[in-house]
Protein backbone atom coordinates (compact mmCIF):
# COMPACT_ATOMS: atom_id res chain seq x y z
CA UNK A 1 0.00 0.00 0.00
CA UNK A 2 2.83 2.38 0.82
CA UNK A 3 5.47 1.00 -1.53
CA UNK A 4 7.83 3.69 -2.79
CA UNK A 5 6.43 6.33 -0.40
CA UNK A 6 8.17 8.31 2.26
CA UNK A 7 6.69 8.20 5.76
CA UNK A 8 5.14 11.64 5.31
CA UNK A 9 3.60 10.63 1.98
CA UNK A 10 2.19 7.46 3.52
CA UNK A 11 0.84 9.41 6.46
CA UNK A 12 -0.86 11.93 4.19
CA UNK A 13 -2.50 9.08 2.27
CA UNK A 14 -3.88 7.63 5.49
CA UNK A 15 -5.16 11.01 6.66
CA UNK A 16 -6.84 11.71 3.31
CA UNK A 17 -8.63 8.38 3.60
CA UNK A 18 -9.69 9.19 7.16
CA UNK A 19 -11.20 12.47 5.97
CA UNK A 20 -13.05 10.68 3.18
CA UNK A 21 -14.32 8.06 5.65
CA UNK A 22 -15.61 10.74 8.01
CA UNK A 23 -17.34 12.67 5.25
CA UNK A 24 -19.12 9.53 4.06
CA UNK A 25 -20.03 7.85 7.34
CA UNK A 26 -20.16 10.65 9.92
CA UNK A 27 -21.12 13.83 8.09
CA UNK A 28 -23.88 12.45 5.86
CA UNK A 29 -26.77 13.11 8.21
CA UNK A 30 -30.43 12.77 7.32
CA UNK A 31 -32.72 15.77 7.79
CA UNK A 32 -34.55 15.83 11.10
CA UNK A 33 -37.90 14.07 11.10
CA UNK A 34 -40.51 15.16 13.62
CA UNK A 35 -40.73 12.67 16.45
CA UNK A 36 -37.07 11.65 16.42
CA UNK A 37 -35.37 11.75 19.81
CA UNK A 38 -33.69 15.07 20.57
CA UNK A 39 -30.79 14.82 23.06
CA UNK A 40 -29.99 17.71 25.36
CA UNK A 41 -26.48 17.92 23.91
CA UNK A 42 -24.17 16.27 21.42
CA UNK A 43 -20.86 16.40 19.61
CA UNK A 44 -20.63 18.69 16.60
CA UNK A 45 -17.59 17.87 14.48
CA UNK A 46 -16.40 17.03 10.98
CA UNK A 47 -13.47 15.46 9.16
CA UNK A 48 -11.02 18.06 10.50
CA UNK A 49 -11.31 16.69 14.05
CA UNK A 50 -11.04 13.09 12.91
CA UNK A 51 -7.99 13.84 10.76
CA UNK A 52 -6.29 15.61 13.66
CA UNK A 53 -7.11 12.73 16.02
CA UNK A 54 -5.58 10.15 13.68
CA UNK A 55 -2.60 12.41 12.97
CA UNK A 56 -1.83 12.31 16.70
CA UNK A 57 -2.45 8.57 16.90
CA UNK A 58 -0.01 7.91 14.05
CA UNK A 59 2.62 9.93 15.87
CA UNK A 60 1.95 7.69 18.90
CA UNK A 61 3.35 10.07 21.50
CA UNK A 62 0.14 9.39 23.48
CA UNK A 63 0.74 11.61 26.52
CA UNK A 64 0.58 15.42 26.34
CA UNK A 65 2.81 16.60 23.50
CA UNK A 66 2.79 18.98 20.56
CA UNK A 67 -1.00 19.14 20.21
CA UNK A 68 -1.41 19.83 23.94
CA UNK A 69 1.12 22.63 23.75
CA UNK A 70 -0.57 24.04 20.66
CA UNK A 71 -3.97 23.96 22.32
CA UNK A 72 -2.76 25.64 25.50
CA UNK A 73 -1.21 28.44 23.49
CA UNK A 74 -4.17 28.96 21.15
CA UNK A 75 -6.80 28.66 23.88
CA UNK A 76 -5.00 31.22 26.05
CA UNK A 77 -4.86 33.58 23.07
CA UNK A 78 -8.55 33.05 22.33
CA UNK A 79 -9.55 33.74 25.93
CA UNK A 80 -7.17 36.69 26.31
CA UNK A 81 -5.14 35.22 29.17
CA UNK A 82 -1.43 34.58 29.58
CA UNK A 83 -1.37 31.07 31.09
CA UNK A 84 -3.37 27.91 30.36
CA UNK A 85 -2.91 24.38 31.73
CA UNK A 86 -4.73 21.61 29.88
CA UNK A 87 -6.07 18.86 32.15
CA UNK A 88 -8.04 15.63 31.81
CA UNK A 89 -11.51 16.92 32.77
CA UNK A 90 -13.47 19.94 33.95
CA UNK A 91 -13.71 18.35 37.39
CA UNK A 92 -9.92 18.03 37.48
CA UNK A 93 -9.75 21.67 36.38
CA UNK A 94 -11.82 22.66 39.43
CA UNK A 95 -9.65 20.49 41.68
CA UNK A 96 -6.47 22.02 40.28
CA UNK A 97 -7.79 25.59 40.49
CA UNK A 98 -8.75 25.19 44.14
CA UNK A 99 -5.61 23.34 45.16
CA UNK A 100 -3.51 26.06 43.52
CA UNK A 101 -4.85 28.47 46.14
CA UNK A 102 -3.69 26.20 48.97
CA UNK A 103 0.00 26.44 48.00
CA UNK A 104 2.55 27.50 50.62
CA UNK A 105 3.97 29.86 47.99
CA UNK A 106 0.98 32.15 48.58
CA UNK A 107 1.95 32.84 52.19
CA UNK A 108 -0.82 34.28 54.35
CA UNK A 109 -3.26 34.30 51.42
CA UNK A 110 -3.09 30.52 51.02
CA UNK A 111 -6.30 28.66 51.83
CA UNK A 112 -5.75 26.43 54.85
CA UNK A 113 -7.85 23.65 56.33
CA UNK A 114 -10.70 25.23 58.27
CA UNK A 115 -10.78 28.35 56.11
CA UNK A 116 -14.09 29.23 54.46
CA UNK A 117 -15.04 29.44 50.78
CA UNK A 118 -18.32 31.05 49.69
CA UNK A 119 -20.24 29.05 47.08
CA UNK A 120 -23.76 27.87 46.17
CA UNK A 121 -25.55 24.56 46.66
CA UNK A 122 -27.48 24.84 43.37
CA UNK A 123 -24.90 23.54 40.97
CA UNK A 124 -22.53 20.74 40.03
CA UNK A 125 -20.84 18.73 42.81
CA UNK A 126 -17.27 19.11 41.60
CA UNK A 127 -17.36 22.85 42.25
CA UNK A 128 -17.84 21.97 45.90
CA UNK A 129 -15.93 18.69 46.20
CA UNK A 130 -12.38 20.15 46.24
CA UNK A 131 -13.33 22.47 49.10
CA UNK A 132 -14.70 19.66 51.26
CA UNK A 133 -12.03 17.12 50.32
CA UNK A 134 -9.25 19.51 51.24
CA UNK A 135 -10.80 20.29 54.63
CA UNK A 136 -11.95 23.84 53.99
CA UNK A 137 -15.52 24.92 54.80
CA UNK A 138 -18.03 25.67 52.04
CA UNK A 139 -20.40 28.49 52.95
CA UNK A 140 -23.63 28.15 50.97
CA UNK A 141 -25.71 31.13 49.93
CA UNK A 142 -28.91 31.19 47.89
CA UNK A 143 -29.34 31.93 44.20
CA UNK A 144 -31.78 34.09 42.27
CA UNK A 145 -34.47 32.93 39.89
CA UNK A 146 -34.65 33.30 36.87
CA UNK A 147 -30.88 33.97 36.60
CA UNK A 148 -29.98 30.87 38.70
CA UNK A 149 -26.77 32.50 39.96
CA UNK A 150 -25.49 33.56 43.36
CA UNK A 151 -27.61 36.09 45.26
CA UNK A 152 -25.04 38.82 45.78
CA UNK A 153 -27.19 40.56 48.39
CA UNK A 154 -26.25 37.72 50.77
CA UNK A 155 -22.48 38.00 50.42
CA UNK A 156 -21.88 40.34 53.34
CA UNK A 157 -23.83 38.03 55.62
CA UNK A 158 -21.74 35.07 54.44
CA UNK A 159 -18.27 36.55 54.94
CA UNK A 160 -16.29 35.94 58.13
CA UNK A 161 -12.76 36.33 59.43
CA UNK A 162 -12.04 32.84 58.01
CA UNK A 163 -13.26 33.56 54.47
CA UNK A 164 -10.52 33.22 51.85
CA UNK A 165 -12.30 32.77 48.50
CA UNK A 166 -15.42 32.62 46.38
CA UNK A 167 -15.75 29.60 44.11
CA UNK A 168 -18.88 29.66 41.90
CA UNK A 169 -20.05 28.76 38.41
CA UNK A 170 -21.72 30.72 35.65
CA UNK A 171 -24.90 28.66 35.65
CA UNK A 172 -25.66 26.95 32.33
CA UNK A 173 -23.76 29.67 30.49
CA UNK A 174 -25.44 32.61 32.22
CA UNK A 175 -22.75 34.81 33.83
CA UNK A 176 -23.21 35.65 37.49
CA UNK A 177 -23.10 39.30 38.57
CA UNK A 178 -19.37 39.70 38.02
CA UNK A 179 -19.36 43.38 38.94
CA UNK A 180 -20.84 42.74 42.39
CA UNK A 181 -18.82 39.59 43.09
CA UNK A 182 -15.53 41.06 41.95
CA UNK A 183 -16.10 44.22 43.98
CA UNK A 184 -16.87 42.12 47.05
CA UNK A 185 -13.70 40.06 46.58
CA UNK A 186 -11.58 43.19 46.25
CA UNK A 187 -13.16 44.70 49.37
CA UNK A 188 -12.38 41.61 51.49
CA UNK A 189 -9.15 40.54 49.75
CA UNK A 190 -10.63 37.24 48.59
CA UNK A 191 -9.64 34.90 45.78
CA UNK A 192 -12.19 34.41 43.00
CA UNK A 193 -12.37 31.13 41.07
CA UNK A 194 -14.75 31.20 38.10
CA UNK A 195 -16.10 27.77 37.26
CA UNK A 196 -16.60 28.47 33.55
CA UNK A 197 -17.24 24.83 32.60
CA UNK A 198 -20.79 25.53 31.38
CA UNK A 199 -20.14 29.01 30.01
CA UNK A 200 -17.28 28.92 27.52
CA UNK A 201 -17.85 31.73 25.02
CA UNK A 202 -20.07 33.79 27.33
CA UNK A 203 -19.07 37.44 27.75
CA UNK A 204 -19.60 40.14 30.35
CA UNK A 205 -19.10 43.89 30.13
CA UNK A 206 -17.44 45.54 33.13
CA UNK A 207 -16.41 49.21 33.18
CA UNK A 208 -16.91 49.43 29.42
CA UNK A 209 -14.72 46.40 28.64
CA UNK A 210 -16.25 43.18 27.29
CA UNK A 211 -14.36 39.99 28.09
CA UNK A 212 -14.96 36.26 28.22
CA UNK A 213 -16.21 34.81 31.47
CA UNK A 214 -13.48 32.90 33.23
CA UNK A 215 -11.06 35.81 32.84
CA UNK A 216 -12.39 38.19 35.51
CA UNK A 217 -11.34 36.17 38.55
CA UNK A 218 -7.92 34.99 39.64
CA UNK A 219 -8.44 31.58 38.03
CA UNK A 220 -10.95 30.23 35.50
CA UNK A 221 -11.83 26.64 34.58
CA UNK A 222 -13.35 25.00 31.51
CA UNK A 223 -14.62 21.53 30.60
CA UNK A 224 -14.37 19.79 27.23
CA UNK A 225 -16.67 16.86 27.99
CA UNK A 226 -18.78 15.94 24.90
CA UNK A 227 -21.95 17.91 25.86
CA UNK A 228 -20.01 21.11 26.52
CA UNK A 229 -19.38 24.13 24.31
CA UNK A 230 -16.51 22.35 22.57
CA UNK A 231 -15.12 18.89 23.17
CA UNK A 232 -12.07 16.70 23.16
CA UNK A 233 -13.93 13.73 24.69
CA UNK A 234 -12.61 14.20 28.19
CA UNK A 235 -10.61 17.28 29.04
CA UNK A 236 -10.52 20.62 30.78
CA UNK A 237 -8.41 23.71 31.27
CA UNK A 238 -7.30 26.03 34.05
CA UNK A 239 -6.26 29.56 33.12
CA UNK A 240 -4.97 32.71 34.76
CA UNK A 241 -3.10 35.95 34.19
CA UNK A 242 -1.11 35.53 37.41
CA UNK A 243 2.43 34.19 36.88
CA UNK A 244 2.74 32.77 40.41
CA UNK A 245 -0.60 30.98 40.22
CA UNK A 246 0.46 29.59 36.84
CA UNK A 247 3.68 28.22 38.31
CA UNK A 248 1.76 26.53 41.10
CA UNK A 249 -0.96 25.05 38.91
CA UNK A 250 1.53 23.53 36.45
CA UNK A 251 3.48 22.04 39.36
CA UNK A 252 0.35 20.51 40.89
CA UNK A 253 -0.86 19.21 37.52
CA UNK A 254 2.48 17.50 36.82
CA UNK A 255 2.97 15.38 39.98
CA UNK A 256 3.90 18.41 42.14
CA UNK A 257 7.35 18.65 40.59
CA UNK A 258 9.48 21.77 40.76
CA UNK A 259 10.89 21.25 37.24
CA UNK A 260 9.13 22.95 34.32
CA UNK A 261 10.44 20.73 31.52
CA UNK A 262 7.75 19.23 29.29
CA UNK A 263 7.35 15.46 29.03
CA UNK A 264 10.38 14.05 27.22
CA UNK A 265 12.36 17.27 27.73
CA UNK A 266 15.44 17.48 29.99
CA UNK A 267 17.52 20.29 31.51
CA UNK A 268 15.66 23.23 29.96
CA UNK A 269 17.03 25.53 32.67
CA UNK A 270 20.61 24.27 32.34
CA UNK A 271 20.83 23.68 36.11
CA UNK A 272 19.44 20.17 36.45
CA UNK A 273 22.23 18.93 38.72
CA UNK A 274 23.54 21.96 40.62
CA UNK A 275 20.66 23.04 42.91
CA UNK A 276 19.92 22.67 46.60
CA UNK A 277 16.29 21.85 47.49
CA UNK A 278 14.88 21.18 50.94
CA UNK A 279 17.04 18.63 52.72
CA UNK A 280 17.93 16.75 49.56
CA UNK A 281 21.62 16.20 48.69
CA UNK A 282 23.32 19.03 46.81
CA UNK A 283 22.84 18.54 43.06
CA UNK A 284 19.86 16.19 43.33
CA UNK A 285 18.24 15.76 39.89
CA UNK A 286 15.86 18.73 39.62
CA UNK A 287 13.53 16.71 37.41
CA UNK A 288 12.62 14.71 40.51
CA UNK A 289 12.31 17.53 43.03
CA UNK A 290 8.73 18.06 44.31
CA UNK A 291 7.66 21.45 45.60
CA UNK A 292 4.01 20.38 46.05
CA UNK A 293 2.05 17.21 46.76
CA UNK A 294 0.49 17.05 43.32
CA UNK A 295 -1.25 14.87 40.78
CA UNK A 296 -1.00 13.69 37.20
CA UNK A 297 -3.92 15.50 35.54
CA UNK A 298 -2.57 15.75 31.98
CA UNK A 299 -4.55 14.83 28.86
CA UNK A 300 -3.44 12.59 26.06
CA UNK A 301 -2.21 14.30 22.91
CA UNK A 302 -5.04 12.61 20.99
CA UNK A 303 -7.60 14.50 23.06
CA UNK A 304 -5.72 17.75 22.54
CA UNK A 305 -5.61 17.10 18.79
CA UNK A 306 -9.41 17.10 18.69
CA UNK A 307 -9.50 20.26 20.80
CA UNK A 308 -7.21 22.13 18.41
CA UNK A 309 -9.81 21.75 15.64
CA UNK A 310 -12.83 22.27 17.91
CA UNK A 311 -11.42 25.59 19.10
CA UNK A 312 -11.56 26.90 15.52
CA UNK A 313 -15.33 26.33 15.56
CA UNK A 314 -16.02 27.79 19.01
CA UNK A 315 -17.20 31.22 17.85
CA UNK A 316 -19.58 29.55 15.39
CA UNK A 317 -20.83 27.23 18.14
CA UNK A 318 -21.43 30.21 20.43
CA UNK A 319 -23.45 32.07 17.81
CA UNK A 320 -25.63 29.03 17.17
CA UNK A 321 -26.23 28.44 20.89
CA UNK A 322 -27.38 32.04 21.24
CA UNK A 323 -29.68 31.71 18.24
CA UNK A 324 -31.16 28.46 19.53
CA UNK A 325 -31.76 29.87 23.00
CA UNK A 326 -33.40 33.03 21.68
CA UNK A 327 -35.62 31.11 19.26
CA UNK A 328 -36.70 28.69 21.98
CA UNK A 329 -37.37 31.60 24.32
CA UNK A 330 -39.68 33.13 21.72
CA UNK A 331 -41.49 29.85 21.07
CA UNK A 332 -42.01 29.16 24.78
CA UNK A 333 -43.59 32.53 25.50
CA UNK A 334 -46.82 30.65 24.89
CA UNK A 335 -46.11 28.67 28.08
CA UNK A 336 -44.96 31.59 30.23
CA UNK A 337 -48.06 31.13 32.39
CA UNK A 338 -46.79 27.62 33.22
CA UNK A 339 -43.03 28.18 33.51
CA UNK A 340 -40.61 30.80 34.72
CA UNK A 341 -38.44 31.43 31.65
CA UNK A 342 -34.70 32.10 32.09
CA UNK A 343 -33.20 35.58 31.96
CA UNK A 344 -29.65 36.69 31.25
CA UNK A 345 -27.70 38.56 33.88
CA UNK A 346 -27.43 42.30 33.29
CA UNK A 347 -24.35 43.27 31.21
CA UNK A 348 -23.96 39.67 30.02
CA UNK A 349 -24.11 37.88 26.68
CA UNK A 350 -24.46 34.20 27.58
CA UNK A 351 -23.36 31.27 25.48
CA UNK A 352 -26.18 29.16 26.83
CA UNK A 353 -25.50 25.56 27.78
CA UNK A 354 -29.20 24.81 28.16
CA UNK A 355 -32.67 26.30 28.50
CA UNK A 356 -33.93 26.34 32.10
CA UNK A 357 -37.60 26.00 32.97
CA UNK A 358 -39.03 26.34 36.48
CA UNK A 359 -42.57 25.10 36.96
CA UNK A 360 -44.98 27.67 38.35
CA UNK A 361 -47.53 26.95 41.06
CA UNK A 362 -50.00 24.32 39.92
CA UNK A 363 -47.54 22.69 37.50
CA UNK A 364 -45.73 19.56 38.69
CA UNK A 365 -42.28 18.74 37.36
CA UNK A 366 -42.91 15.11 38.26
CA UNK A 367 -45.83 15.12 35.82
CA UNK A 368 -44.36 17.34 33.08
CA UNK A 369 -40.88 15.83 32.67
CA UNK A 370 -41.97 12.21 32.11
CA UNK A 371 -44.33 13.41 29.35
CA UNK A 372 -41.54 15.37 27.68
CA UNK A 373 -39.13 12.45 27.94
CA UNK A 374 -41.75 10.03 26.59
CA UNK A 375 -42.08 12.29 23.54
CA UNK A 376 -38.35 11.90 22.84
CA UNK A 377 -37.05 15.15 24.33
CA UNK A 378 -34.12 14.61 26.68
CA UNK A 379 -34.20 16.66 29.89
CA UNK A 380 -31.81 17.31 32.76
CA UNK A 381 -32.08 18.61 36.30
CA UNK A 382 -30.05 21.67 37.33
CA UNK A 383 -27.45 19.15 38.49
CA UNK A 384 -27.50 18.73 42.26
CA UNK A 385 -30.55 20.92 42.86
CA UNK A 386 -29.53 21.45 46.47
CA UNK A 387 -26.19 19.75 47.09
CA UNK A 388 -26.68 19.72 50.87
CA UNK A 389 -29.66 17.37 50.52
CA UNK A 390 -27.64 14.62 48.78
CA UNK A 391 -26.39 11.41 50.45
CA UNK A 392 -22.77 12.61 50.31
CA UNK A 393 -23.74 15.31 52.82
CA UNK A 394 -25.65 12.98 55.16
CA UNK A 395 -22.92 12.77 57.81
CA UNK A 396 -22.13 16.50 57.74
CA UNK A 397 -25.81 17.38 57.79
CA UNK A 398 -26.55 15.15 60.78
CA UNK A 399 -23.48 16.35 62.67
CA UNK A 400 -24.13 19.97 61.58
CA UNK A 401 -20.48 20.56 60.81
CA UNK A 402 -18.21 20.79 57.78
CA UNK A 403 -20.22 23.56 56.10
CA UNK A 404 -22.21 26.69 56.82
CA UNK A 405 -25.55 27.70 55.34
CA UNK A 406 -26.74 31.30 55.07
CA UNK A 407 -30.51 31.57 55.42
CA UNK A 408 -33.01 28.97 54.29
CA UNK A 409 -31.83 28.62 50.64
CA UNK A 410 -35.45 29.05 49.54
CA UNK A 411 -34.72 29.46 45.82
CA UNK A 412 -32.23 26.61 45.86
CA UNK A 413 -34.93 24.31 47.23
CA UNK A 414 -37.39 25.58 44.63
CA UNK A 415 -34.89 24.65 41.90
CA UNK A 416 -34.51 21.22 43.49
CA UNK A 417 -38.29 20.69 43.35
CA UNK A 418 -39.43 22.51 40.23
CA UNK A 419 -36.62 23.17 37.73
CA UNK A 420 -35.39 21.22 34.70
CA UNK A 421 -33.75 22.10 31.41
CA UNK A 422 -33.59 21.12 27.77
CA UNK A 423 -30.78 21.60 25.30
CA UNK A 424 -29.88 24.32 22.84
CA UNK A 425 -26.61 22.90 21.51
CA UNK A 426 -25.31 23.83 18.03
CA UNK A 427 -26.45 20.58 16.44
CA UNK A 428 -30.11 21.57 16.84
CA UNK A 429 -32.03 22.89 13.86
CA UNK A 430 -34.97 25.30 13.99
CA UNK A 431 -37.26 22.35 13.17
CA UNK A 432 -35.98 20.50 16.24
CA UNK A 433 -36.50 23.54 18.44
CA UNK A 434 -40.04 23.99 17.15
CA UNK A 435 -40.83 20.35 17.91
CA UNK A 436 -39.32 20.69 21.40
CA UNK A 437 -41.39 23.75 22.15
CA UNK A 438 -44.59 22.08 20.93
CA UNK A 439 -43.93 19.02 23.09
CA UNK A 440 -43.24 21.14 26.19
CA UNK A 441 -46.35 23.25 25.68
CA UNK A 442 -48.51 20.16 25.03
CA UNK A 443 -47.17 18.52 28.21
CA UNK A 444 -48.71 21.27 30.34
CA UNK A 445 -52.24 20.63 29.07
Amino acid sequence: MFEGMTENQAKEKVLAQVEAYCRQFHEQKKPYTAGERIPYAGRVYDSKEMRSLVDSALEFWLTAGRFAGQFESEFAKYMGVTHCALVNSGSSANLLAFMTLTSHLLGERAINRGDEVITVAAGFPTTIAPIVQYGAIPVFVDVTIPQYNIDTSMLEEAVSAKTKAIFIAHTLGNPFDIKAVKSFCEKHNLWLIEDNCDALGSTYTLDGETRFTGTFGHIGTSSFYPPHHMTMGEGGAVYTNDALLSKIMFSLRDWGRDCTCASGQDNLCGHRYDGQYGELPQGYDHKYVYSHLGYNLKVTDMQAAIGVEQLKKLSEFTARRQHNFNYLHTLLQAASNKFILPEACENAMPSWFGFLLTCKEGVSRNVIVPKIEAAGIQTRMLFAGNMIKHPCFDKMRVQQKGYRQIGDLKNTDQIMRDTFWVGCYPGMSDEMLEHMANVIIEATK
